[in-house]
């Protein structure tokens, strides 16, 4: 089992619960600044963690997405991060918002000092060999015990709660398909209205009960 210090090329084993459906656990600010909280800003190991949870959250790529990207992929001076190879083989640039770059910039640098390979994943070992999926699946599993937080705590769970943010805050549902990737806004609209019930919500708030 990788350890939650080193998130380096770990084939490991299939986990158990793979084909199994969880339910959907959007998580707050504060549980992403949580688990956030619990990766070293001194280390290597730790800033590369804090930079990859701040990414997925910010953007709502897919995990592969993520793990694929490479340094040329991202711009942060104008906010924008290419997917060469998206779900279906699609192209994409999405955005991403100021508030993640010290995050980012922080790995970036500190990459710099490793001097991977060329040709290394943007998040990579420290060795500059390609992370996997289920190793930081163990990885935010652990952050999220530390933390304390209950709920599932996955790479996904980053993309739900990116979207449900998104939905919350009134952005254009168009604008929403293109940031996730979506081949068509009625797959957005299903993705949204299993995620973020924003119209039900809203109407249950408006309603006043004095005990």
């Amino acid at each position: 089992m990788a350890r939650v210090t080193d998130l380096g090329y770990h084939r490991g084993r299939t986990p158990a619960t793979k084909g199994k459906t969880y339910p959907v656990e959007i998580l707050t600010p504060d549980e992403v600044r949580a688990v956030a909280a619990q990766c070293s800003t001194t280390t290597s190991y730790g800033i590369r963690h804090r930079s990859l949870i701040v990414l997925l959250y910010r953007t709502g790529l897919r995990i592969s997405e993520a793990l694929a990207l490479r340094p040329k992929d991202i711009n942060l001076e104008i906010g924008a991060v290419t997917v060469l190879h998206g779900k279906g083989d699609r192209l994409r640039t999405v955005g991403i918002d100021p508030g993640a770059n010290p995050h980012i910039e922080a790995w970036m640098e500190r990459r710099r000092t490793l001097d991977p390979p060329a040709g290394a994943p943007l998040f990579c070992s420290l060795q500059g060999k390609p992370l996997t999926g289920n190793a930081l699946r163990e990885m935010l599993s652990t952050l999220a015990r530390r933390a304390g937080i209950d709920k599932r705590v996955h790479p996904h769970g980053f993309r739900h709660t990116h979207a449900y943010e998104l939905m919350m805050e009134g952005v254009p549902m168009p604008i929403i398909q293109r940031q996730l990737g979506h081949a068509s806004l009625a797959t957005t609209d299903t993705y949204l209205s299993h995620i973020a019930p924003k119209l039900v919500i809203e109407t249950m708030r408006q309603r006043e009960w004095s005990p």
